[in-house]
């Protein structure tokens, strides 16, 4: 029997999964997404080559839950990870709260904790442990770990982990959390093997997607986030909204006499990209469109993460190299372009050629800055996770 860990990322509408052997050092076996969960799903699963081994449209209505993507997930792995028998499970699960800080063995204790996070991450954290509850069932004797979003920003300063707020709540956990953890864990991890000078220095990384945000990472660590108490915050991203004024969230329910159930459908669903543009959440669509508001909310796209560079190499205290990662920041070379532009005042300066390229670095020879196009690879840190576990 080859032992295999399977990772999962349960989200509302999808599950992305991969399979590993379980070594310490897990080499992929496959990996693959099945989207679409409740009405049209389709699943698609590649290779550890990166060739495209299946896809297909799944029966329409079949996969309406987690568990029963899960299902269709395992009959693929059967058909194409050879004889791999899975004996352990990692999840990503995005919030882990104050007291969740490193991977954990989930049990009983564990998920009536992260159940109870569910108000901090009504988005997310329904979706992680559904998937939980999908894997559990399946594999009753297999150890399920849970790895979290939130982990990487527990070395917060303080200063950058709290509200100007009645500190009663921050003890309440009304507090900067940041996300996007296990992909600046994975990225920082890489650079360590690529280029130790700068992972030991001041960097910051850029995780543009249909979530976004950025991250000040010192010697590893989290020095600070562009999101903070919630994953609405910061950058704006494909339907959320990004930084917002709270006097505009108190003007809507005063003024408009909007619910925290229609605020919030608006805040997570209806804005960011696709609200300013009218048109799309994705980054292709709005640079292929004609239209002035599809320019307009990339404009402000890029504007936000100029502005976050900025503040980000004010919390380092300088800066020696930027990383984009992420579906956008990894493929969208005009994206990149238009961000490092005019920005060698802090001593950025893109090379075109290595830009249009998605070369691994992408800045100029005479850039004081290094600029890195990293992959990430959120999977494979929780194979990782699940290897030095068990």
């Amino acid at each position: 029997m080859n032992q295999a860990i399977l990772t999962l990322n349960a989200g509302s509408s999808s599950v992305k999964f991969a399979v590993f052997e379980a070594k310490k050092q897990p080499g992929l076996l496959i990996k693959g997404q099945v989207e679409g969960i409740g009405s049209d799903a389709r699943m698609k699963i590649k290779g550890g080559d990166g060739s495209i081994l299946d896809e297909q449209d799944l029966d329409e209505g079949a996969i309406r839950s987690p568990g029963d993507a899960l299902a269709t997930i395992l009959d693929a792995s059967a058909k194409h990870a050879g004889n791999a028998t899975i004996t352990s499970v990692g999840h990503r699960i995005v919030h882990g709260g104050v007291s969740f800080d490193k991977p954990v063995l989930l049990n009983d204790a564990c998920v009536a904790q992260l159940k109870a996070l569910t108000p901090f991450a009504p988005l997310h954290q329904p979706h992680n442990l559904a998937g939980v509850a999908a894997a559990q069932a399946a594999f009753p004797d297999a150890p399920q770990i849970a790895c979290f979003d939130t982990a990487f920003h527990r070395s917060h300063p303080w200063v950058n982990d709290t509200f100007a707020l009645p500190r009663k709540l921050y003890d309440r956990g009304v507090r900067r959390f940041g996300f996007h953890g296990l992909s600046y864990e994975y990225i920082s991890q890489k650079l360590d093997e690529i280029a130790p000078f700068y992972q030991d220095g001041n960097v910051v990384v850029a995780h543009l997607g249909n979530g976004a945000s950025m991250c000040a990472v010192r010697d590893g660590q989290s020095i600070g986030s562009t999101m903070g108490f919630s994953a609405l915050d910061g950058l704006p991203m494909g339907t959320r909204c990004g930084q917002l004024d709270p006097g505009a969230v108190l003007y809507l329910m005063d003024q408009m006499g909007m619910s925290a159930a229609e605020i919030e459908q608006m805040l997570y669903r209806e804005s960011g990209l696709k609200g300013l543009s009218g048109l799309s959440s994705d980054m292709r669509v709005l640079l292929s469109s004609n239209k002035p508001e599809a320019a307009q909310a990339i404009d402000y796209f890029i504007f936000r993460i100029r502005r976050e560079i900025g503040a980000m190499a004010a919390i380092l205290g300088g800066l020696d190299a930027v990383v984009f990662t992420g579906g956008i920041g990894e493929n969208a070379v005009p994206v990149r372009e238009r961000i490092c532009d005019d920005m060698d005042w802090l001593g950025l300066e893109l090379d075109e050629d290595r830009n249009r390229r998605n070369a691994q670095v992408v800045s100029s020879d005479r850039s004081r800055v290094r600029i890195f196009v990293l992959p990430t690879n959120e999977e494979l840190m929780i194979a990782q996770h699940v290897a030095a576990m068990i």
